[in-house]
């Protein structure tokens, strides 16, 4: 996280700043300090070291929550659910699990409101959760209700094209839809790079030599000429954090909307990355079938689309 000083926070105390613009506690943001994960200038602060307008902060990470979520009503779709597995539509905005300033209201909380048998499965601060979503993506995700659904999933999630008796119906299968800025010079394209945290901005990811392996496939599904964007379909064969973010980023196709790496600019501005997990296939991990999902733009980024001219 890389947040500047503005005029009203000018000669504050760094942890009462961080606290103030984050919503954690003053203790939390303590240790944080004390752990030399808040610099400026790429140097650990004291936590009363006063503030100057303009300064860059930057904090890395944030503070483990607490406890376990607790079920509590959270809005989102369902568009599948049996006895082992459930299948649901992540709005943006949404933070799949707990973490710091994000105590309640998560999917994770949502999820053992519908489904209370998931306290059991899995990690119990992220009960049922076999991948996740940016809290600014929005799209499919498949949680899994029992323990042996968990351990198939997660295997099956963990599995990699073309290795030791990996079958294309033993993959999932996720597709996403995004805007990003430039001309794409081919239609089709698979970015093969590593990623890892950023050496320079720890809260951020980067490719990476010492990363780990990250391959993400796309197709250019609509070229646009005013302003220069494309309409792409990216499909992921890993899952790294913000995997699909930092490689566009890394070919200078940054997604739309993207303050993080380099893609808010005039005159697209969706208020949030335009990128959404419009499907999923999965291989039931108890009856074998092969189950398949799909979920439209949401609207306030297919509102985006009428507006480019080809």
């Amino acid at each position: 996280m890389l947040f500047e000083v503005p005029a009203s926070l000018a000669g504050e105390r760094v942890d009462r700043a961080v606290a103030l613009l984050t919503g954690w506690s003053r203790s939390d943001v303590a240790g944080l300090i004390e752990q030399g994960a808040v610099r400026i200038g790429g140097q650990p602060v004291a936590k009363s070291r006063r503030l100057a307008e303009g300064e860059e902060v930057e904090v890395e990470g944030e503070p483990a929550a607490d406890a376990p979520p607790v079920p509590e009503p959270v809005d989102f779709a369902v568009v599948h659910a049996d006895d082992d597995v459930a299948v649901v539509v992540k709005p943006a905005g949404l933070v799949v699990h707990p973490g710091a300033g994000h105590e309640t209201g998560t999917l994770a909380a949502g999820l053992l409101h519908r489904f209370p048998e998931i306290a059991g499965v899995g990690d119990p601060m992220r009960p049922g959760i076999v991948h996740r979503l940016d809290r600014d993506t929005s799209g499919l995700m498949v949680v899994a209700r029992t323990p042996r659904a968990y351990d198939a999933l997660t295997a099956a999630l963990a599995a990699r094209p073309g290795g030791p008796g990996v079958t294309p119906e033993k993959l999932v299968e996720r597709r996403y839809l995004a805007l990003a800025w430039g001309r794409f010079d081919a239609r089709r394209g698979t970015i093969d790079a590593p990623i890892g945290r950023s050496a320079t901005r720890r809260t951020r990811m980067a490719v990476r030599e010492a990363g780990k392996e990250a391959r993400t496939s796309y197709e250019v599904l609509t070229q646009y000429e005013h302003p220069v964007c494309a309409f792409i379909e990216c499909r992921l064969e890993t899952g790294r954090t913000h995997q699909i973010r930092v490689h566009l980023a890394a070919i200078d196709h940054p997604v739309v909307g993207d303050a993080t790496y380099g893609g808010d600019r005039h005159p697209l501005r969706p208020g949030r990355p335009f990128l959404h997990a419009h499907a999923l296939a999965l291989t039931h991990p108890v009856t074998g079938e092969r189950l398949e999902f799909t979920d439209p733009l949401p609207p306030e980024l297919a509102a985006v689309l009428p507006s480019l001219a080809g």
